[in-house]
């Protein structure tokens, strides 16, 4: 029976006086029409007359593509049908809504539930072998599996059959690409922020150094001087002997014969940074221009200007006399500058000893 039919059929049967009928199949009729089988819908008035609700409607549901992300694999911007009988699971804040699709587009069954996402929410879809998840909400974070250009790292391995001082290539190191995992968070239709979480795979191949630590024939200590070092970045050829006092001070006799007075030592975390990488320019927050010996600390931890010496990973690397006059790091954790981006990959990351000189 089409749309057309249906009218002189129920009005056959009131003519007739088939009230009882024609009421359960103007009911029958409206049932179906709920599940999708008619195309028009039908009332019955107070005497029994049938009336035809809109029989040339057709349904029309909002297009919300420009609102749905998926979270199993980040692409967004387009819609998708579910198939028939699909288990859907619909999360909107603390309400949880368990349905099952009727074959229909994501937009389609929100329209058909009445449900609306509000200006600033999104759709967050998950496929799942059941169905799909859908998550309405202002803020969405999935999980983005890429594969990308990767630099290698650099390892240090200590030798005690070498001297300090010396090093040996073991593996050459080589960039190559790498599998890896970013938690993405979305907010109000845009990405606002990218962290990684894990490394999957990787063909780059790992730069390994081994550095010295015999200690070489011991020397007499130098007599005391009371001239410093001026030159940021100089070693002076090391620490050669250390003085410590009672309260935690002492004095920093140099290879070179220069002694240097401290009034505190303490061990923090040393990176290192250079110019034209993260936004670095060349002026710092002193307001001086950049340079081997230039410090960036948490002035909380470290006043700027205090006169440092550092040493990292038990004197395998000596920077030297420094000054803190920059800052962008926070905690126990000092940031050296150097003149080029392979000499802040070749450091790394490390533990250290700051000398706060007097």
């Amino acid at each position: 029976m089409n749309a057309h039919e249906q009218p002189n059929f129920l009005y056959a049967l009131r003519k007739r006086g088939g009230i009882a009928l024609f009421c359960l199949l103007a009911a029958l009729i409206t049932s179906l029409c709920a599940t999708g089988w008619a195309d028009s819908l039908f009332t019955v008035e107070a005497d029994g007359a049938a009336i035809i609700l809109n029989p040339e409607r057709e349904i029309s549901f909002p297009d919300l593509s420009s609102k749905i992300l998926y979270t199993s694999n980040g692409s967004r911007g387009y819609d998708i049908t579910l198939r028939e009988g699909a288990a859907v699971v619909i999360r909107r804040k603390s309400s949880v809504l368990n349905v099952r699709s009727c074959g229909e587009t994501v937009s389609a069954l929100l329209s058909r539930l009445s449900i609306e996402p509000a200006a600033q929410e999104m759709i967050g879809v998950k496929l799942t072998e059941e169905g799909a998840e859908l998550n309405i909400s202002s803020s969405l974070t999935y999980y983005d599996y890429v594969t990308e250009n990767v630099s290698f790292s650099t390892q240090r391995i200590a030798n005690p059959n070498l001297t300090e001082g010396e090093e040996r290539i073991i593996q050459q190191g080589s960039d190559g690409l790498r599998s890896a995992v970013y938690e993405v968070v979305w907010s109000h239709g845009a990405e606002r922020c990218r962290h990684f979480v894990e490394e999957l795979d990787t063909t780059a191949v790992e730069h390994i150094i081994e550095y010295g630590t015999a200690k070489p024939a011991p020397k007499p200590a130098p007599p005391a001087s009371s001239g410093v070092s001026s030159a940021f970045g100089e070693t002076g050829g090391g620490i050669a002997s250390v003085s410590e006092n009672a309260d935690g001070s002492g004095t920093l006799y140099l290879k070179d014969g220069t002694a240097l007075n401290y009034s505190a030592a303490r061990s923090m975390t040393a990176t290192a940074y250079t110019t034209g990488y993260d936004g670095v320019g060349t002026i710092t927050a002193s307001g001086t221009a950049v340079h081997v010996g230039s410090v960036a600390v948490d002035k909380r931890v470290i006043p700027l200007g205090t006169r440092l010496y550092i040493t990292a990973s038990g004197g395998s690397i000596v920077y030297g006399p420094a000054v803190a006059e920059d800052t962008g790091v926070k905690g126990s954790t000092v940031d050296l500058y150097y003149s080029t981006y392979d000499e802040c990959i070749q450091f790394g990351r490390r533990p250290c000893t700051v000398y706060i000189l007097e």
